[in-house]
């Protein structure tokens, strides 16, 4: 599995474009929440799928803050049959496991690629931190629980790629993230 991460917006959100699965045709791509915001991120994005010859097959929402959907129009016009799945889709034949996850809102996922044991996890989980509860659809207890949930069932070998800043593993998460211990 191939990851490309495009960090976007002023919220330095990363948008992700998944490709290569294992399971899948070899162009075959899914986007992770696309926060492409100005037109150079939209071109960004736009350029590397035109050029790996990507085919864009779906796009997973984490939640939806506007920093992690302010481009998801964009994409919607460039592909007008491509489907969106958050919450609320129905879920056969995707790649992928849709684990619910809220706290940081009511809405959020987390989306396990099991065979390639990685976990995009939107706002619910950082690198030693989680998402924050302030906003309206927040609640600090559920997002607690959401958290013990992810880390204490996931395979330490997984591979976090969060909604903000650098990726990290649950087996880290499980020894220095103070909101699990």
């Amino acid at each position: 599995m191939n990851i490309h991460t495009f960090i976007c917006n002023p919220y330095s959100e990363c948008t992700y474009l998944v490709y290569g699965l294992p399971s899948e045709p070899e162009a075959n791509c899914y986007i992770i929440d696309p926060g492409m915001y100005t037109d150079k991120e939209k071109q960004l994005v736009l350029t590397f799928i035109q050029e790996n010859r990507l085919e864009p097959k779906a796009v997973l929402i984490t939640h939806k803050h506007p920093d992690h959907v302010c481009g998801l129009e964009y994409i919607q016009n460039l592909y007008p049959t491509i489907s969106v799945m958050n919450n609320h889709s129905e879920w056969m034949n995707m790649p992928c496991e849709r684990l619910l996850t809220p706290g940081h809102k009511e809405d959020a996922v987390c989306f396990y690629f099991k065979e390639a044991s990685t976990l995009f996890s939107g706002d619910t989980l950082f690198l030693e931190s989680v998402g924050r509860t302030d906003l309206p659809g927040g609640d600090f207890e559920t997002l607690k629980d959401s958290i013990h949930t992810l880390i204490s069932t996931l395979p330490d070998n997984t591979t976090i790629y969060p909604g903000h800043g650098p990726k990290t593993t649950i087996a880290h998460e499980k020894q220095y993230n103070p909101f699990y211990l």
